[in-house]
């Protein structure tokens, strides 16, 4: 079975109890729908107040990627009113506000722009319309001899504010067909506009779901289960329920929550208080090896579905070939850690619920809150507050559902809290995975054939019920890339490891344009050939990919001469409508790498904002850099082993790279912008760190493998570190004649753990491994 994520998601997501797409909601009974009182509602997009305040209800989450500044500036164009006049608030749960792009109300997958490009130009030109006709009828003259324009209709000596005209308007049909300008007319869409929540953020006054209360809240910290998967079996709560603040400790399905008059009270006697036995369940025996080894063993017993039909022959092109060349990628677990960690207020009232917080899945919130309480989904509402980073971790609902259930147990309406600690260890992870490629060339360097295969867990089989040995359209973006090969082979193996992971930003672009980038550059050393010009042989019938290659290049000095220990990097992505290059310039220098520049070229259709554009795409890279050098998660004993950013270190300002953007005009649709260069990074530091190094690294984080390089070039002087500084061990040959060549002198044990202490500091976190490894060997 085949399927697009469109239309995967629209048809599931009923069916799988998180998400409801024919719900009705309170205030909001279908697409011509009015609000009570002084606002006035022409659509389901556009509120308008007597005093001529226009409100956008915006139908995607406000998680830091500028959608409550670009999509007031589409309305505000076909509004003809200032932008800085329209103030937004996010729309509640309705079908009204689906995601045309992804079939349920999610904020995600670079669909803000692309989605709302049409509809809220519509919906702008609609009230527009709705409004010139109601002063039309009011003063009885021709809709055609009126303007409106500054939050003003006239014509023929009168005038009427939109606030004065909006009552009678709502009362209006919709128009279905109304004329939208034309782009040469536009006077704020894709021109540069600062951001126009960054005064309340900067002031104060901005509501994150950390910064939200209500009357009679109490906090509740969550002891939950050490094993995702796991449950609680009995707890002692007396001491807890002795100390300052506590209200009530209660038990949920993963969890025991403690709850108090504050959060410090709560999550203090949940620490100090609290005795949890736990039931770790069939994920105890889970291990980040264990898991590793399955999924490299998974293409033995599961059949592989074709990402696309075969072109060609590429078995029968490798096997003829001049040379063949063979690669495997790896990309690890990764937490996706946005800086707000997972809260939620939920208030319980009889058979209502209201939630407030920070969701990227206003229906699946609605959803879950109705299938925990047992009541309609009508009867819950939801107000979304701005979101401190998303990256795809609040589609997720299980932060919900545990203060649905507090709320329940205590009658009263409770903030769920976690701290870092909570976030890293439940998180739902970015799933392994293991790209390998093989591909022919000819005797000129050309390539003939190449197979692809992936094999990777299926994130859309948890979360919205994905049948088995169906391909899953979120695990193969970016797996066929834009270059000409003659014949082609494309295959995912999908593989549950029997772990909980979820949509990380970029999802699987970043482990399949990692690999397949990696591995051109690998075919471009096999042939001979310059990294750049091998693909632009490759891309020349894809004018757009192809312009922002050479764009980024030339920006770039490709082919300049650069310092020992320094290189270029290049890597090229069509994704989510998005066409794009990278260049990354590195040095490496034992064992560590830093990237200091950045070339970004991309071509993403006609823009909204240009500022906002660059802003996402410097985001992208930065979030990108971080787990393509640094950040992975391991498991052992079904537990996650990285509790904070001390051992899940993020890029630091000092260690972030200049960043250099050229932002190709174009009039076509737009595309999407706030992962492209995410996934993007990874491979372009990769290239680049062979150019500087001629180490292949093809397993990300980048940096933990070049780690392992420099430590193979140490190893004689590893081997003479523990001949003097640890005894051999027991059956070694250097037992007995470890000291053969000449007798211990004085100040040699002392010299040689001076030397291992500089060693470990320069070799880092993975030198200890190192040489344990080389203990083995003596």
């Amino acid at each position: 079975m085949t399927t697009n994520r469109r239309d995967f998601l629209k048809t599931s997501a009923a069916a799988s109890g998180v998400a409801v797409l024919s719900m009705y909601v309170p205030g909001f009974g279908g697409q011509e729908a009015q609000a009570a009182g002084s606002l006035h509602t022409p659509n389901v997009w556009v509120h308008i107040a007597d005093d001529n305040t226009i409100t956008l209800l915006s139908h995607m989450s406000e998680m830091g990627q500028g959608v409550h500044t670009s999509l007031p500036m589409l309305i505000a164009e076909e509004l003809n009113v200032d932008v800085n006049s329209v103030q937004v608030a996010t729309a509640p749960a309705n079908p009204a506000y689906v995601n045309g792009l992804l079939g349920a109300q999610i904020t995600g997958g670079s669909t803000a722009i692309r989605d709302a490009w049409e509809k809220l130009r519509v919906g702008g030109a609609q009230v527009r319309t709705m409004l010139v006709q109601a002063a039309a009828a009011k003063w009885g003259v021709d809709a055609s001899s009126l303007t409106a324009s500054n939050g003003v209709v006239s014509g023929g000596g009168k005038r009427a504010t939109y606030g004065e005209l909006a009552a009678a308007a709502s009362a209006l049909p919709v128009p279905k067909d109304v004329q939208l300008k034309d782009p040469s007319q536009f006077r704020i869409v894709g021109k540069p506009l600062n951001r126009l929540d960054t005064p309340a953020k900067v002031n104060g006054t901005a509501e994150f779901g950390i910064d939200a209360k209500v009357p009679g809240m109490v906090y509740a910290s969550i002891e939950q289960t050490p094993v995702i998967g796991g449950k609680p079996v009995s707890f002692d709560a007396a001491k807890a329920k002795s100390m300052p603040g506590v209200i009530d400790v209660v038990q949920i399905s993963d969890g025991v929550a403690v709850v108090a008059d504050t959060y410090w009270h709560a999550f203090n006697a949940r620490k100090k208080g609290l005795k949890v036995q736990w039931d770790d369940g069939a994920g105890a025996s889970l291990s980040t090896a264990g898991m590793w080894a399955a999924i490299k063993a998974a293409d033995k017993e599961i059949k592989p579905i074709k990402i696309r039909p075969d072109v060609g022959d590429a078995a029968g092109a490798i096997a003829g070939s001049s040379k063949v060349v063979k690669a495997s990628y790896t990309t690890g677990l990764m937490a996706h850690q946005p800086l707000e960690p997972m809260n939620m207020i939920a208030n319980v009232s009889g058979d209502k619920c209201e939630l407030i917080g920070p969701t990227q899945f206003q229906q699946g919130a609605q959803g879950t809150a109705a299938a925990v309480l047992g009541i309609k989904p009508e009867n819950i509402t939801v107000r979304t507050t701005y979101l401190g980073g998303g990256f795809g971790r609040r589609i997720e609902l299980d932060f919900i559902s545990q203060a649905v259930q507090v709320s329940k147990a205590v009658g009263r309406p409770v903030k769920v809290l976690w701290n870092r600690e909570d976030d890293m260890k439940h998180d739902f992870y970015r799933p392994m995975g293991l790209n390998r490629l093989e591909a022919g060339l000819d005797a000129s360097g050309n390539v003939v054939g190449m197979k692809f295969q992936l094999t990777s867990q299926s994130i859309t089989q948890r979360a919205f019920g994905l049948p088995k040995n169906t391909l899953d359209p979120f695990m193969v973006e970016a797996s066929v890339p834009l270059y000409a090969v003659p014949n082609t082979q494309h295959d995912v193996i999908i593989h549950d490891t029997g772990f909980r992971v979820g949509y990380l930003r970029a999802v699987s672009h970043t482990m399949n344009c990692f690999a397949n980038e990696s591995f051109i550059d690998e075919l471009a050393l096999a042939a001979g050939k310059d990294p750049l010009q091998f693909r632009m042989n490759m891309v020349s019938n894809e004018p757009r990919i192809a312009n922002v290659l050479k764009i980024a290049a030339e920006k770039a000095g490709w082919g300049r001469k650069l310092p020992k220990g320094r290189g270029l990097g290049i890597a090229i992505m069509e994704g989510y409508g998005t066409y794009m290059a990278q260049v990354a310039e590195v040095s490496v220098s034992e064992g560590n790498v830093k990237v200091h520049k950045v070339w970004i070229a991309s071509d993403q259709g006609r823009m909204v904002n240009p500022e906002i554009v660059r802003q996402q795409l410097e985001s992208g890279v930065i979030y990108g850099l971080s787990g393509a050098l640094y950040t992975q998660n391991t498991v052992a004993n079904g537990r996650v082993q990285q509790s904070n950013f001390n051992d899940f270190p993020p890029i630091r300002q000092n260690q972030s790279p200049v960043i250099d953007i050229t932002l190709v005009d174009s009039s076509e649709k737009p595309g999407g912008v706030g992962e492209p260069s995410t996934s993007l990074i990874g491979p372009a530091v990769a290239n680049a760190i062979f150019a500087a190094s001629g180490k292949r690294i093809r397993s990300m984080p980048l940096a933990q493998g070049l780690k392992f390089f420099f430590c193979e070039n140490l190893s004689l002087w590893t081997v003479l570190i523990w001949k003097y500084s640890r005894p051999a061990p027991t059956g070694s040959p250097l037992a007995n004649n470890a000291n053969s060549s000449r007798s211990p002198r004085p100040g040699d044990r002392a010299r040689a753990r001076k030397v291992r202490r500089s060693a470990s500091a320069r070799m880092g976190m993975w030198s200890d491994q190192y040489l344990a490894a080389a203990s083995k060997m003596i």
